[in-house]
């Protein structure tokens, strides 16, 4: 008999961070000399980090002012934005990297080699995915922007510790230390989004906020346990043992949109992930996910992720199995 999971309101974000797994991971030792440029490209559903080991970085997001890197912070761009990494604050744009010439070690690790013969600046950057709804729900709720400073000691030491192993790893060529640093940037990663939610949980709004709420986080796991229940607002308030306007309007509150909203994007995450990643057809998933005919669930799917689920399954915009993202030409 499987025990029933632990219903504390302060646990549930712990197992949504135990739960995070990498499903697409590429990185890139860059050694750079001044002047130099970098563009860095969007990719959707992707989360970009830098972490800074030797010399000066600047980074910028679109429409913002940089903002001053140094040895031992950390960098997440989350949301596939699109940056830029620069020598100087006022630098031009650079070529875009995954169009420079590299030496790539394997497929997930290349280096990078670049710039002018002025001073020298090392950085490790990569480009992770994370599978499953509950991690893109996650995600959505990041800043455009997660900065680890290397003097911010609320950050907590294990991160610092991870930071200058991977500095220890790549200051010197020893066999296995590409590994050592893709193993210890995965750990970095997920070190650094748990330290942000724990620095930010008392401000922190929207579905991070409401899995601490005791009533409505009840609702999302139970939604979340069980997405192709018919659920609709009675059955949901009863489950928040609250009235249905009281539920309604404390859900809105919480999560920005309505309950039945947040169940058909669930669904569909959920969808948009084993299409992806099973062997599973669509008139399967309309089955399992609470919708009357396949018909239904094909408009919802388009509607709400604005493709069709053909077309995320046979390649047009995902792939069978998870990605490995190649930032090769």
């Amino acid at each position: 008999m499987t025990a029933e999971p632990d219903s504390d309101p302060r646990h549930r974000l712990n197992r949504v961070l135990q739960s995070l797994r990498m499903m697409g991971t590429f990185y890139c030792h860059a050694e750079l000399r001044d002047p130099w440029a970098l563009e860095m490209p969007a990719v959707d559903d992707s989360l970009s980090f830098h972490v800074l080991t030797r010399g000066v970085c600047w980074l910028r997001l679109p429409g913002a002012d940089p903002i001053e890197l140094h040895p031992g912070d950390l960098a997440l761009v989350p949301h596939g934005l699109g940056h830029h990494l620069l020598s100087a604050p006022d630098g031009r744009r650079g070529a875009r990297v995954d169009l420079l010439p590299q030496r790539y070690l394997n497929d997930r690790f290349s280096v990078l080699e670049h710039g002018g013969k002025g001073s020298a600046t090392q950085l490790i950057c990569g480009i992770v995915e994370f599978e499953g709804p509950a991690a893109r729900q996650l995600m959505r709720g990041l800043p455009e922007l997660l900065r680890v400073d290397d003097a911010d000691v609320s950050a907590g030491a294990s991160i610092h510790d991870t930071i200058r192993l991977m500095a220890d790893e790549l200051s010197t060529v020893q066999p296995g230390g590409d590994t050592v640093a893709t193993r210890l940037a995965d750990v970095l990663v997920v070190q650094a989004i748990r330290s942000w939610i724990q620095r930010d949980e008392a401000g922190s709004t929207g579905w991070m906020r409401a899995l601490r709420d005791e009533r409505i986080g009840r609702v999302l796991e139970a939604v979340h346990a069980r997405p192709g229940d018919a659920w609709d607002l009675g059955r949901l308030a009863r489950t928040a043992t609250m009235s249905r306007s009281s539920f309604s309007a404390r859900f809105a509150e919480l999560v920005d949109v309505t309950p039945m909203a947040y169940i058909a994007r669930w669904r569909m995450d959920v969808a948009r992930y084993r299409l992806a990643t099973e062997d599973v057809t669509a008139s399967q998933l309309a089955g399992e996910l609470g919708y009357r005919s396949e018909a239904a669930f094909h408009r919802a799917f388009t509607r709400i992720v604005g493709f069709t689920p053909g077309s995320l399954q046979y390649g047009e915009h995902g792939r069978t199995g998870p990605r490995r993202f190649s930032l090769s030409p």
